[in-house]
């Protein structure tokens, strides 16, 4: 058990012991410890509870004899790695009668990763050594017997920029000393691993999503694979008879349940949303999945269905912070031959189902439909833009009425050098009004003036094909400024002081006559 350690002495910086190891038959404190960190402090247990073996720096493992010595500071057996600068990530006990230990060592400065596993105690020689690189961390995970390792080493960083999640290789060890990498034939990361209870075969989810669920032999070769769905949980129940498949965390929550015994037929689906634990009941006829806290700090509560799919208890919590089911030995637990009817539902599930199917089925999960900003919810104004977008679909934009502005309508689009866009066609109503206003002219007596023509000056150049030439542009531009300058001169004449800069400007007027004359523009 790990509390929160408290420091008893500032100056010497001793700590509290909060971790303490109960013996639950003797009923006492078999040991305690101080460790301030509160990852990796987990000691580990082989499965005859013999030996107790604890993290120390990472650099040794400590191994205590439970049956004789359980004094803390005086291990029974100690493992250090050969290489003193070396620093070990995790370790992993495996179960079975000769129990083994397994050892990461993650790659560092151009070196390999390792994983290395040696026998309990006889720890001068690796019984298997494996080393690979792109190995930041590694999961290490043993069959029930003890035999075989899955090694899933990944690295947080894609070095090929194929993957937001980093890259994943799995990994085979014997304790014979055999090793393989498992080939996977898709691309993407390695969502889980497990193994079957009957350590004859494991389980892979892997790839982008939709991922794909494929079944191995103890070997490594592919017997079976089931078909891609956004899936990234794999567990077999107790005597290995079923197998479900799930998508949690950020998929939907839905889960399949497989019989591994029937050529993987399909039993059940269903959905079990916001899931954060899932187990298996010690005898493989129920599921136990869970929301709780600080996964999620709402709908805390747990629900148990039948390996049917059938929900037949389910109970709601303000914060549930763990939850499992109690440990049983599977010997009290026969096989299953067939799976047995399910039983007559809970009434808190009963309420469930009747609460969710007054909700239409979804949970009370609102369908989602098209946005309305807020000044047009409750009001007729979605509607009109609906049914404009459906004009618009099925016969062109619609004209805008006259005199109103359309955004982004801007003027007509001129490309130079091209033949100016036909004028447009008058419309009946403006040829009317016009017929009319000349008629009124012809009555009054008149004379429609004609707007005078401006004649090109001679030598300027000229706007050809609809675009101003830079002769045209350079003489704007010196016309501007004598414009100025003459405005300047206006001011001298009045008695108004000028600025050095504006002097300057006046003293220039020569020099722009000048140049405009050798442009070819005369007065």
């Amino acid at each position: 058990m790990w509390t929160k350690p408290i420091l008893l002495n500032k100056e010497s910086g001793v700590w509290s012991d909060n971790i303490i190891i109960y013996d639950v038959e003797k009923k006492e404190v078999a040991t305690q410890w101080s460790n301030k960190h509160q990852g990796g402090w987990k000691p580990q247990f082989t499965q005859d509870g013999k030996f107790m073996a604890k993290n120390f720096n990472n650099k040794e493992i400590h191994f205590y004899d439970t049956t004789t010595n359980m004094d803390i500071k005086k291990p029974s057996y100690k493992f250090r790695l050969q290489d003193s600068s070396a620093t070990f990530q995790n370790f992993q006990l495996s179960p079975g009668l000769n129990p083994a230990v397994a050892v990461f060592i993650p790659e560092k400065s151009g070196k390999p990763a390792q994983v290395l596993i040696y026998n309990i105690p006889s720890f001068n020689q690796p019984i298997c050594t494996k080393s690979f690189f792109k190995a930041e961390k590694c999961q290490l995970k043993w069959n029930a017997l003890g035999t075989a390792l899955l090694a899933l080493a990944s690295t947080d960083h894609d070095t090929s920029n194929k993957s937001y999640y980093g890259e994943t290789n799995l990994y085979l060890l014997g304790i014979a000393g055999s090793y393989e990498r498992i080939d996977l034939k898709r691309e993407g990361p390695i969502h889980d691993i497990t193994w079957s209870p009957s350590a004859r075969e494991f389980a892979v989810s892997y790839g982008y999503m939709p991922s794909e669920t494929t079944f191995f032999d103890a070997r490594g070769n592919a017997i079976h694979s089931l078909p891609t769905a956004p899936r990234n949980t794999i567990l077999y129940s107790p005597h290995g008879r079923f197998v479900l498949v799930a998508g949690f965390g950020n998929l939907q929550g839905t889960v399949d349940v497989y019989d591994r015994q029937d050529k993987f037929s399909k039993v059940c689906t269903f959905e079990a949303s916001n899931t954060s634990v899932c187990e298996w009941s010690p005898c493989g006829r129920f599921i136990l999945t869970a929301t709780t806290s600080p996964r999620l700090r709402v709908d805390n509560g747990l629900k148990i269905w039948h390996a049917s799919g059938k929900l037949v208890y389910c109970k709601d919590y303000a914060e549930l912070f763990s939850i499992s089911w109690k440990p049983q030995p599977i010997e009290k637990f026969p096989p299953l031959r067939q799976l047995e009817a399910c039983p007559e539902p809970q009434q808190s599930a009963k309420d469930f189902l009747a609460k969710k199917a007054a909700l239409g089925g979804n949970g009370g999960v609102k369908k989602a439909g098209a946005y309305r900003p807020p000044h047009a919810r409750n009001s007729g104004a979605a509607s009109t833009a609906t049914s404009l977008y459906q004009k618009e679909l099925q016969g062109g934009s619609s004209p805008a009425p006259s005199g109103t502005f359309v955004p982004g309508a801007g003027a007509r689009r001129v490309v130079p050098g091209a033949a100016p866009a036909p004028a447009p066609k008058e419309s009946k109503t403006a040829a009317k009004n016009r017929k009319k206003r000349e008629a009124k002219k012809a009555a009054s007596g008149t004379p429609e003036v004609e707007a005078p023509k401006e004649t090109p000056k001679e030598g300027v150049a000229g706007v050809i094909g609809g675009v101003v030439s830079l002769e045209e542009k350079k003489i704007r531009s010196l016309l501007k400024k004598l414009r100025a300058i003459e405005t300047l001169k206006m001011k001298q004449a009045q008695g108004e002081p000028l600025e050095d800069t504006q002097v300057s400007k006046i003293n220039k007027e020569d020099d722009i006559r000048k140049e405009l004359s050798e442009l070819g523009w005369a007065e």
